[in-house]
């Protein structure tokens, strides 16, 4: 999708601890109505874009500054009125001024600027990535969580692809995963991805519940 398809505004799904990322794929179950009737209008329009974004605060009242949109790709009904899809990642971008009308649903006015990178069809690199450290790294964190993995697969990926699943899939706090989306790049992603977990694994070791 290139920058004049983007729309100035586009429906909001807040959602906690739910992280998409550009070129990413993050599967949702919709159920409650009023995001039933945001999926069904976001079906009407030429972008198909919904915008991800973290709550904050204790009440979750609050969203956060940056969200992600991600387009419509995969789409099913359940015979009870369920919907099982996938939103692909496109783009990130700055929320602005929340549009006042008569839908269940939160729609805002959104800035696509310094993001364009988000844009580009070629996948990030990761220059300095130290793979053999990190997957190191990655299987003490697991151990420690107890958590299973494919290794074959997780050894094998492309730096895009292996940075930005972990991102979206390890059991990290919804203010850790604004601090991932919100990295400028790759590298700076997969330092800030390293960083919370040495912290998460000093934190075990020293005895205190490892975040959840």
């Amino acid at each position: 999708m290139t920058k004049p398809d983007l729309p100035t505004s586009i429906p909001v799904f807040p959602l906690s601890g739910a992280l998409l990322l550009p070129r990413a794929r993050l599967p949702l179950h919709i159920f409650e109505p009023r995001y039933i009737a945001m999926l069904e209008d976001c079906m009407k329009t030429q972008s198909r874009l919904i915008g991800m974004i973290q709550t904050q605060g204790a009440e979750g009242k609050r969203l956060a500054s940056i969200g992600c949109a991600g387009r419509l790709t995969s789409f099913s009904e359940t015979e009870d009125g369920r919907y099982m899809v996938t939103l692909t990642g496109q783009s990130r971008f700055r929320l602005g001024e929340e549009v006042e009308g008569f839908s269940p649903f939160r729609r805002f006015n959104v800035d696509w600027n310094g993001f364009d990178r988000d844009r580009s069809d070629q996948d990030e690199t990761d220059p300095q990535l130290d793979r053999p450290a990190f997957l190191a790294l990655l299987s003490r964190f697991f151990e420690a969580r107890q958590l299973g993995v494919d290794w074959k697969n997780l050894s094998k990926a492309d730096p895009e692809l292996l940075v930005n699943a972990l991102s979206m899939l390890l059991p990290l706090p919804p203010e850790d995963k604004q601090a991932l989306l919100e990295a400028p790049n790759l590298t700076d992603r997969r330092q800030t991805l390293t960083a919370l977990i040495e912290f998460a694994l000093h934190r075990g070791e020293d005895g205190d519940e490892m975040m959840q």
